[in-house]
């Protein structure tokens, strides 16, 4: 079931960014299903969405000197996704540290709601040297609300 974005007793109140878009044939394997690294890239997508919803953009982010490098991802495949198919990609921070980031995902039907993939992914803030850094404050304070 997808993630609600109403406050309860244990999920408080947080910005889901969605972002919806057909699926390219070129993003289809063989079985004429969606190729599983597809949706590693719809995740990027989501994320990219996120920030430009807070009114930020990683183009912003990299102009800064810093990049965000992913340390770890992870996706759960609940039912295949097919060639045209309208999806939305949700996207959540669900940790926020002063040198990294989890982001956490939901692909879904964009007209039913159907529940296709979840994930996440972990990344750390590098400045251009490559070496580790402090998020920007502008992206820590976008972030945490």
């Amino acid at each position: 079931m997808p993630v609600s974005n109403q406050p309860d007793a244990t999920h408080p109140p947080r910005f889901i960014a969605e972002t919806s878009f057909h699926v390219r044939y070129a993003e289809t394997d063989a079985m004429g299903i969606i190729h599983h690294a597809s949706y590693i890239v719809y995740f990027e997508e989501g994320r990219s969405s996120y920030a430009r919803q807070r009114g930020t953009s990683y183009a912003d982010f990299e102009r800064q000197g810093f990049v965000l490098a992913v340390t770890e991802i992870h996706a759960r495949y609940i039912k295949a996704v097919r060639y045209d198919q309208r999806i939305t990609v949700r996207t959540w921070v669900t940790e926020l540290k002063s040198r990294t980031v989890t982001f956490d995902y939901e692909i879904i039907d964009a007209e039913s709601g159907e529940l296709f993939v979840t994930g996440q992914s972990k990344h750390i803030c590098l400045n251009r040297e490559g070496q580790i850094a402090v998020l920007p404050r502008n992206w820590r304070d976008w972030a945490a609300q």
